[in-house]
């Protein structure tokens, strides 16, 4: 005879809890501005600004600058950062901080900081870029590298992950080259603007990644329909920290100067990067910028001609 013998293990029922969803609170943000003491109050002229946020409950953060007109978060792995405010004089400028908790909670705060740039861009950057008045620029598809992506970290002012081919990008996405650039200087206002006119749409990836209107919220990177638009920008001291001689030949060297664009309807090239194109180099013809992309961990290169 076999006997089978049959074991019932009780089963508990495991619970789960996430805990209350408390929101952030206690929200703080701290500035220092570089070089600020008795004799100068905002700051020495670099317009760095070292930035701390803390809060209770805090799991993670985002941050927008004041740096254009519209409201534009940027995450925040640390809650501390320094930004350089490079618009030329004295500003005051809202930092807005959003904390966010358990369960996708969030609060928030703005705090104002007062912050001096002595930074004025070279004379003949100005010229090159607008002669002066007015000047339209495309990206150069004839020659290779116009576009390319590498790391964004002061170590590699290159392309060093891809680099586009002559007309690489023709069959797929001509919008990339078909786009115009004009940068103004008007002169009775001493300021400066970027019109952008894409006949055939605008070369970008898609939601989050870009913030450029009528962009649809899913797609791969493509041309997208898009009305073309006109904003200010503004001559900026860069903040990439990419060094005027580099240490490894193969790097780019800068002009530590680069376009800051007000907004959020215009773009250089590329409809996913961020608003601030550093000037690596520039002649009267050539025009070589390096952006830091929306997927922050990369650097875009563009190399562009004047029409």
């Amino acid at each position: 005879m076999v006997v089978i013998l049959v074991m019932i293990n009780g089963c508990k029922k495991t619970d789960y809890s996430i805990g209350d969803l408390k929101e952030p609170s206690n929200i703080v943000v701290n500035t220092e501005v570089v070089g600020q003491d008795a004799s100068h109050p905002n700051g020495d002229g670099s317009g760095k600004v070292k930035v701390t946020i803390s809060a209770d409950n805090a799991l993670g953060y985002k941050i927008d600058y004041d740096i254009s007109n519209d409201l534009d978060l940027k995450y925040l792995p640390s809650g501390s950062t320094t930004i350089t405010y490079g618009t030329e004089g004295l500003h005051t400028y809202t930092i807005t901080a959003v904390v966010y908790g358990k369960g996708g909670t969030s609060s928030s705060t703005t705090k104002d900081v007062t912050v001096r740039s002595d930074f004025t861009a070279d004379p003949v950057i100005v010229t090159n870029l607008t002669n002066d008045a007015s000047k339209t620029w495309v990206v150069d598809k004839s020659v290779p590298g116009h576009f390319g992506v590498g790391p964004w970290e002061v170590g590699s002012i290159r392309p060093q992950w891809w680099s586009a081919s002559i007309n690489e990008k023709v069959a797929c996405c001509n919008c990339f080259y078909t786009a115009t650039f004009t940068f103004t200087k008007v002169a009775s206002s001493n300021a400066y603007t970027l019109q952008v006119a894409s006949p055939d749409g605008a070369f970008t990836k898609t939601g989050a990644l870009t913030t450029l209107p009528g962009i649809p919220g899913a797609g791969g990177e493509a041309c997208y329909g898009y009305a073309g638009g006109t904003s200010n920008f503004s001559f900026v001291r860069a903040t990439s920290g990419a060094p005027v001689v580099p240490t490894d030949p193969g790097n780019y060297s800068t002009t530590e100067t680069s376009i800051m664009l007000a907004g959020v309807n215009t773009y250089i090239g590329y409809g996913s990067l961020l608003k601030e194109y550093e000037i690596l180099e520039i002649t009267p013809t050539y025009l070589l910028l390096r952006a830091q992309g929306t997927e922050t961990g990369n650097a875009w290169y563009l190399k562009l001609k004047s029409l």
